[in-house]
Parts: structure tokens; sequence; C-alpha cells
């Protein structure tokens, strides 16, 4: 049997183009008029060599996505995206400043949010978050935004993550 999959190529710069990924809310699962049963269906995917069971990459956010997070999607079957500009790179331990946060009221984040984003990153955490998560056996992705990923980009590399998500 072959699998079918629409995807479209969108063109990403300098005669490069990429496959476009979609989110939840744009993807419609539309019942047929046969029952499949679960063996025949298969919900993996892949990057390059990197092969998952379960269709999800985590949200390259502190609220989401810390270094066990990313070991435990793995351990699932998906992807952990850790964020290299999040508070993971920022702090040896993050637990504290994310707990303090928790704590507050929704409309009195916004100044500790700022105060916690102050801390410069650390290229040095980049790595050890790189390594613990290796270190754990799990494919390793490091997410970085594109107004950072000039600044960042060797530190990342020097890291060796398996994937990097811009």
């Amino acid at each position: 049997a072959t699998r079918e999959c629409v995807l479209s190529s969108i063109e990403i710069g300098l005669g490069k183009s990429g496959r476009r990924g979609y989110s939840l809310d744009e993807v419609a699962i539309v019942p047929s008029r046969r029952t499949r049963a679960a063996h025949e269906v298969d919900l993996s995917w892949q990057i390059d060599a990197y092969q998952f069971d379960t269709p999800v990459i985590s949200a390259a956010t502190d609220g989401v996505t810390s270094p066990q997070v990313a070991i435990e999607m793995d351990r699932l079957g998906g992807l952990g995206a850790l964020h290299a500009e999040g508070l993971w790179t920022r702090y040896e331990d993050p637990t504290a400043v994310l707990a303090r946060i928790a704590e507050l009221a929704p409309g009195d984040r916004t100044a500790e949010l700022r105060e916690a984003y102050a801390t410069p990153v650390d290229p040095d955490l980049i790595g050890l978050r790189v390594q613990q998560i290796r270190d754990a056996g799990a494919t390793v992705a490091v997410s970085v935004s594109p107004a950072h990923t000039e600044a960042l980009l060797p530190h990342i590399t020097a890291a060796e993550p398996h994937v990097l998500l811009i």
C-alpha cells in the first residue's frame, strides 16, 4: 500500500525551497465510509535521517519545552524543540524564575518576564542543554528566532543539535 500526502513547496530564499508544515488548526480529519484498523494507519514522519512515530513537535517556548520535556517527547515518539533564546539558556537553573512568574497574576507577569529575559543567553548553557538531551538518547532540536539566528548560530552549531529550527 502506498501513502499519499499533500505537501506544498514554498520558496525560502536564494533559490531554495522547503515543505510547509501545518498546525493542528489547519488540518481537518474527515471520516470516510470505511473504518480503518489501527495497524493500517501510519503517523510516522521524518526530518532528514530522523524518524518519529508521533507527528508532534513541541512548542519551543519556556512554558512548554524544558530539556526534560524534550527528552520525554522523544520517548513518546515526537520531537521536543528547545528554545535557544529561552530561560533554559539564560539561567543555570531557571525553575525558581519560572515558579516566581507562575505565581503572579497574569497582569503582573510582564515586568517579571522583562526582568527574566534581560539576562543574556549564555552560550555555554546552549551546549549544556543540548548535551543533556543528547545524553538521554533523545533527538535534539533547537529553535532560534530569525532575528537572533546570526548571533546565536555559531554557539548552536558548536553544540551540534540534530535539528535546527528557525
